[in-house]
């Protein structure tokens, strides 16, 4: 009898046991499901870091004015060695590591100066300095043909650098920097930004488009009209139009005698200053505007003589600087 009792309750110990260890094995499988599921989002996020990775190391072929360039991911180093660089890659929102000097307002244009604060200077946009330049260590140079067509083999063995085929196109400095930079995204926000402040100008200038405008420049020796430069090309895709004689695709002329100023006729004059000699400019100006012929000029005589500012009109040659000009001819007729 107690040895029945005693098989009875090892028989019950053990069917207790089994039961027991069932539980606990339930138990486990559901901690594995529940730390599975992280796992899973630890991979997925593995694999997007993996993504960032490759596309930090992928490497692009950049086309451009003097062939092709390999550049690989996102440069964090970049020296503009023209003011229309200077100006873009400020716009694609980098601060560069190195500039050229800028042609008046030294060191850089006072448009500029907050966003290029310490910015290293590296010479002048008509001659670069090389040993200033390598001193950065770049891992990016963006320049332009008619600046630096002869050094750029020099540039290219300090850095992948990319060169625009003209000076004053900023649109291409804006693609091609966009492109260079890793910056695709951020170079076509602002075209886009830009053709609807286009848009805009001209739904509201309505029936006054087109108007013929030319562009005058004063110097202390000198008169010059500008054609199809940076402004003149703004101009254009605004809906002005050019007088007789001014639609070559070239930057402009030279005038050195007042028997030229039946060329500057136009509806509208837009008119800069440029030089150091401000006494010597200003005699010249007073000198041809005080012509019979000049007081004939059509915009003369309607008042539609313009002075603007030659950073914005010329000399900065970027995105902002467009947006500067732009902002110009909402004032001056009034849009906003």
């Amino acid at each position: 009898m107690y040895k029945l009792k005693k098989k009875g309750c090892i028989y019950a110990a053990l069917i207790l046991m089994i039961s027991l260890l069932a539980g606990c094995a339930s138990g486990g499988s559901a901690e594995i499901t529940n730390t599975a599921s992280p796992a899973v989002s630890s991979n997925e996020s593995n694999n997007k870091s993996d993504t960032t990775a490759k596309a930090e190391d992928e490497t692009r072929v950049i086309k451009h004015a003097m062939g092709e360039t390999k550049v690989t991911g996102t440069p964090q180093k970049i020296v503009t060695l023209f003011q229309g660089a200077n100006d873009v890659v400020v716009a694609l929102g980098v601060k560069p590591t190195g500039v050229v000097e800028s042609w008046v307002q030294q060191p850089v244009y006072e448009y500029l100066r907050a966003d290029l604060d310490g910015v290293t200077q590296v010479g002048q946009e008509s001659q670069p300095n090389l040993e200033e330049i390598n001193k950065l260590k770049p891992d990016l140079i963006i320049a332009t043909k008619i600046r630096h067509e002869e050094i750029y083999e020099q540039l290219s063995q300090i850095a992948p650098t990319v060169v625009t085929e003209t000076l004053f196109d900023w649109k291409e400095t804006v693609k091609l920097s966009g492109e260079a930079m890793n910056k695709v995204e951020q170079s076509d926000k602002l075209m886009t930004d830009w053709d609807a402040r286009v848009a805009d100008f001209k739904e509201k200038m309505g029936d006054r488009l087109p108007i013929e405008a030319t562009i005058t420049n004063f110097r202390a020796d000198q008169v010059r009209i500008f054609y199809m430069g940076y402004a003149g090309k703004i101009l254009q895709e605004l809906g002005f139009t050019r007088p007789e004689g001014h639609d070559a695709d070239t930057w402009g002329i030279e005038l050195t005698s007042k028997e030229s100023i039946p060329d500057m006729n136009a509806d509208m004059i837009f008119n800069f200053n440029s030089g150091t000699e401000t006494e010597a400019i200003q005699k010249n100006y007073d000198n041809w505007t005080s012509s019979p012929l000049w007081k004939n000029l059509d915009a003369v005589k309607n008042n539609q003589l313009v002075q603007v500012d030659e950073v914005a009109w010329n000399m900065a040659g970027g995105y902002t600087s467009a947006n500067m000009m732009l902002d110009d001819l909402y004032k001056q007729f009034n849009l906003n």
